[in-house]
């Protein structure tokens, strides 16, 4: 990472904006607050109060009811006979197209065996060979290896949060449940100071309050609900890249939205999180065949329906146009049932509670939102531009996924980059917190009523969705545009009180702004960003970075995007700002 043509200033930019709220009416004091309940945060909630460091975690929902959970495939590491960091890096710099920080992939395939065993040290058991008892591995779109570990044949997800939320429990770290992160709050010196947050529900807080520490760690989870059909759960709307940004940090690469290729088909207008159909289905041999029972995939990549999922994605999506159809099918009727039961089980039931028995018939499947390539910009030590302000997970953007995620690299960029975080933490003095400055002083932002929400989705997913176009993009920056002017204006009435959903909506109308207006400046296809109007990959102009800020000039009113001046990811934090 040594763009230093694109360094940062010294002190962190304030864009000086805040979500609309009551002031805090009650405070928590910490060193760290992570804020998130899955892999990225519970390992680093963990590793800092192993260090003695007082840490509290501030979650949306329950603590195990974020996005790892819902993880089926796996995490990928070199762990088998013959594999090596070096293929596992070769295989995500192919996936990521071209954009790829080579120093943070390095980071992640070196780093990542090591991190999974500590991870089954903390109590997380992963399947294993009948024959062996080593770790049964499998394979995934992009890998050339049988290298993906996974739990309970399709359950991995599950498997990692409940030994991770065991081990909290059992390290009886604070933990405040169903608190929506409202912003950051920061010193007198523009050093992060804490979060205000607002718990719903009964409990030891109710309302707005703050948790007050000099580390904050976002770890939030992604942003899928940004559109119509997504296989993120409800709590995924943005809100760790919506609180980054009022805060003055800047964001890179948000248009590279990963779509899954293989979610299950529920008809026409399907909204909210869908039925995930793991890669590892394909993986152990499942097919892709349109209705007349097809391969379609055989002959447009030399992994078939193992390719990159931005690859298969659109081989899905280019059938679906041929043909004038609105799904294919995943064909596994090959496994019979006893496969299916041990292998699958959580697939399976998701299917034949739709109707569908993949025992015996093909699995209708489209395209759905899956993952945010792009996030947070941060530093192989998860900082940010502002200081004391770290980032991990899908939240993130540390470089490691390029213009899209190689499949089940995600549980474990979470896992070695919260433990990067825990040790920079950690490897100073505890910071004495200095003082918040009240957040009277930011500019309160509008907030969008909660049925915008549904507009929001529509626009993005018209517009914003697998094929992009400028027409189409514009169209949906113009309709984001409008449901701001609304919101913002006086006698329309349009703008909402404080409230959850309110808040949901807001910070979703943000994320969207920022994707919308970098997947119009990127006039290329590029890994999961597929511009119609520009059908060709174009390394001479847009092997770049795209990095967003809300601009300080004017309160954090205009959303500026710059473009790298060359390939590597550019630096996060400058010296001296620590």
């Amino acid at each position: 990472m040594n763009d230093t043509a694109n360094q940062i200033p010294e002190r962190s930019r304030d864009a000086g904006l805040r979500l609309t709220a009551p002031p805090p009416g009650w405070a928590i004091e910490a060193d760290v607050v992570v804020v998130g309940s899955g892999v990225a945060g519970l390992t680093t909630a963990l590793r800092c109060a192993a260090a003695g460091r007082r840490t509290v975690i501030v979650t949306k929902a329950r603590l195990d009811a974020g996005s790892t959970r819902w993880a089926q495939g796996g995490i990928a590491a070199a762990l088998g006979e013959g594999d090596t960091p070096g293929q596992h890096l070769d295989d995500t710099l192919v996936a990521g197209a071209g954009l790829c920080d080579e120093e943070a992939v390095r980071t992640l395939v070196t780093e990542g065996p090591g991190a999974v065993r500590r991870l089954i040290d903390a109590g997380a058991r992963f399947d294993t060979s009948a024959e062996t008892g080593e770790i049964a591995l499998t394979r995934e779109g992009g890998h050339h290896r049988r290298r993906i570990a996974h739990a309970g044949g399709d359950a991995t997800g599950a498997e990692i949060s409940r030994a991770l939320v065991a081990a909290v429990r059992g390290a009886s770290i604070e933990t405040v449940e169903n608190a929506l992160v409202l912003d950051l709050l920061k010193d007198a010196g523009g050093r992060a100071a804490g979060v205000s947050l607002h718990v719903m529900g009964e409990g030891r807080h109710d309302g707005v309050g703050a948790v007050h520490a000099p580390a904050v760690v976002l770890a939030t989870g992604g942003m899928g609900q940004v559109f119509s059909a997504t296989t993120n759960p409800a709590v995924s709307t943005g809100d760790g890249v919506a609180l980054a940004l009022r805060a003055g940090a800047e964001v890179s690469d948000l248009e590279f939205v990963q779509f899954h290729p293989t979610v299950l088909y529920l008809g026409p207008g399907s909204e909210g999180q869908q039925p995930l159909v793991s890669e590892a289905v394909r993986g152990e041999g499942a097919h892709l065949v349109d209705a007349d029972g097809v391969r379609f995939m055989a002959g447009r990549h030399e992994l078939a329906e193992l390719a990159p999922r931005d690859i298969v994605a659109k081989g899905i999506m280019r059938r679906m146009r041929e043909l004038g159809a609105d799904h294919m099918y995943l064909d596994a009727r090959h496994f019979g049932a006893r496969m299916w039961e041990e292998r699958f089980p959580t697939i399976l039931a998701a299917c034949r509670a739709h109707g569908i028995d993949p025992v015996t018939e093909p699995i209708p499947v489209s395209p759905a939102a899956h993952y945010a390539s792009g996030g947070v910009r941060t530093d192989l030590a998860g900082r940010t531009t502002v200081p004391g302000l770290y980032a991990c997970g899908e939240v993130a953007c540390t470089g490691v996924h390029g213009a899209n995620r190689l499949a089940s690299n995600s549980l474990l960029e979470g896992l070695v980059f919260a433990e990067r975080i825990a040790a920079d933490i950690t490897g100073s003095p505890a910071r004495v917190p200095e003082p918040p400055v009240p957040a009277g002083g930011r500019r309160s932002v509008p907030l969008l009523p909660p049925e915008a929400r549904s507009a929001i989705q529509h626009a993005m997913t018209a517009g914003a969705g697998v094929l992009r176009s400028a027409e189409s993009l514009a169209r949906a920056a113009a309709e984001l545009d409008g449901l701001a002017a609304a919101a913002a204006d006086p006698v329309s009435g349009k703008s909402a009180e404080p409230g959850v959903e309110a808040w949901e909506t807001t910070n979703l109308h943000l994320v969207a702004r920022v994707l919308v207006a970098a997947a119009l400046r990127r006039t290329e296809t590029r890994g999961c960003h597929w511009r119609e109007d520009h059908p060709d990959r174009d390394d001479a102009s847009w092997r770049r970075h795209l990095v967003a800020a809300l601009s300080p000039a004017d309160g954090g009113s205009t959303l500026v995007v710059r473009t790298t001046r060359s390939t590597a990811f550019p630096p996060v934090v400058p010296e001296g700002t620590r």
